[in-house]
């Protein structure tokens, strides 16, 4: 039997010294080797270079010379855009003389960012947001902008949401360590990543308030991070919906349908802007000057046509973020991972391999997607499943990885059975301690509602309830992939009556 860790609670989780251990981590596909990160949050181009210049590798660099820094940064200056760290002062550090300020970009999903001079090094994620939120260039509704979004450090490889007390320069400085630790990627790609701070929705935000924001700005920032999950096929959906999205995206930036300029040949060559991958693959024939009338550049062409004149942008981006609102694994954190294929033959024998996947949790469960077809695999809320995360049985092999065991309840002629699903990932003590914390949010609000005590922070720490061997009270309601899944079947009574794969052996 594997040794069981027990995660902490939410409360240790703000609390604890150890990086590793309090950061949500979301993981990002690996890009193509000559791919840049601007690509990562915006299309062709990434970032608005005249209001806001992002540095590229001179992010995190030091300026000995305070006033050349200084001279860089005119208000006037027709190429840039500064905002004063006026709460980040030079009398909070220990040491005048140890004084050097540190040019920090920070980027949002909208093709800007802002540079700001962190002049010390023990800034909070706090202060900066504070410092961001005071831009003027910005002009965000304060209260608005610190609930629903919050900063992010993000690399091709990993993404960590910041805390309020996280001090993103520390951070910066171990983020090799934290790759070592939660990356999937080789220690070469590792050394070559390079990571941003980044505005994204912070992963507590309700749903049920986003939907009722007003604000035009916060709707815009709200739409372009859906966009961007769109487009990097973390949202996977039908084929028509992801034509849809795109029409209502190339409606956004293109304007009005124009017949001499908007034609087949134009969508052709930009759908890339505006489909995922998976979408827009060509056929073997795509060499060709010519379009099929079932091709993704004609029925996006098609659908943008639709879309009335007269409709505003501030409609349409509530109509995308409408649809986005309806799939059950919007606002999630996503983390990498890998289960077993199901055995179908000798040549998947032969050639048997693990599945890569993304986990998406957010505040109403868990969900497993196909990181290649992009296809949601299995979605489980939290009332459907019990779980239980594992060290890894040989913690000095590197190839051996912790996993995160998931269980539930299905009906299988006519009776109820219990699968238990094994995902493997260096990021399973963060899928851990995330479903914890969501947990303790879920059961704190249900006692609310009946009027009982709100502190039940034991009932959660070390999953005295909803650790494996416990049935979960309901059946999955979502559409899932059950024959994709490598799965152990147990009885009513603890029994195993079925094993795939790795479980033949356990069992």
């Amino acid at each position: 039997m594997k040794e069981i860790y027990c995660s902490q609670t939410h409360d240790d989780y703000a609390q604890t010294d150890d990086l590793s251990n309090y950061l949500y981590s979301v993981s990002q596909r690996l890009p193509p080797s000559n791919s840049s990160f601007s690509n990562l949050a915006g299309i062709n181009g990434g970032y608005d270079q005249i209001k806001y210049p992002a540095a590229k590798q001179g992010d995190w660099d030091v300026e000995n010379n305070q006033e050349a820094a200084l001279e860089k940064k005119k208000v006037k200056d027709t190429t840039t855009s500064s905002v004063s760290t006026s709460s980040i002062s030079k009398s909070s550090l220990r040491n005048f003389e140890d004084y050097h300020a540190v040019n920090t970009c920070v980027y949002l999903h909208n093709h800007t960012a802002v540079i700001i001079e962190m002049e010390d090094m023990d800034s909070t994620a706090e202060q900066l947001s504070e410092v961001l939120m005071s831009s003027d260039e910005l002009g965000m509704n304060k209260q608005l902008f610190s609930q629903v979004f919050t900063l992010w450090m993000v690399s091709p490889l990993l993404e960590l949401q910041l805390k309020p007390s996280h001090k993103p320069y520390d951070i910066r400085k171990r983020w090799n360590y934290l790759l070592e630790q939660y990356s999937h990627a080789s220690y070469y790609r590792q050394q070559r990543d390079e990571c941003r701070l980044i505005v994204q929705r912070n992963v507590f935000f309700s749903q049920q308030l986003e939907e009722k924001i007003k604000d035009q700005k916060i709707i815009e920032l709200l739409y372009e991070e859906a966009r961007h999950n769109v487009l990097q096929g973390r949202y996977p959906c039908e084929e028509v919906h992801y034509i849809m999205l795109g029409g209502i995206q190339a409606r956004i930036e293109l304007g009005p349908y124009n017949p001499q300029q908007h034609t087949i040949h134009f969508f052709r060559e930009k759908q890339g802007k505006y489909l995922p991958l998976h979408i827009r693959k060509s056929s073997t024939w795509s060499w060709l000057p010519i379009s099929c009338k079932n091709s993704a550049e004609v029925k996006l062409l098609e659908q943008f046509k639709r879309i009335p004149i007269s409709t505003t942008n501030r409609k349409l981006m509530k109509k995308y973020l409408e649809f986005c609102w309806s799939l059950p694994f919007y606002g999630s954190a996503y983390f990498e991972g890998q289960i077993e294929q199901p055995v179908t033959g000798l040549t998947s024998l032969m050639t048997h391999q693990d599945q890569p996947v993304l986990v998406a949790i957010n505040a109403d469960g868990l969900y497993i997607m196909d990181d290649i077809k992009y296809v949601l695999l299995l979605g489980l809320k939290f009332e459907e499943f019990s779980w239980e995360y594992a060290r890894p049985s040989r913690e000095e092999n590197p190839n051996c990885l912790p996993c995160l065991f998931v269980q539930f309840n299905i009906v299988e002629n006519g009776t109820t059975v219990s699968k238990i699903l094994q995902i493997f990932s260096r990021q399973a003590s963060l899928m851990d301690t995330l479903i914890t914390a969501f947990m303790k949010q879920t059961r704190m609000k249900k006692d609310d509602e009946t009027d009982k005590p709100a502190d039940h922070a034991g009932d959660v720490e070390g999953h005295s309830s909803y650790i494996l061997g416990s049935y979960p009270s309901t059946l999955p309601c979502l559409s899932n992939r059950l024959n994709r899944l490598t799965l152990a079947t147990f009885d009513e009574d603890g029994h195993c009556i079925g094993q795939m794969g790795s479980w033949s052996f356990s069992f």
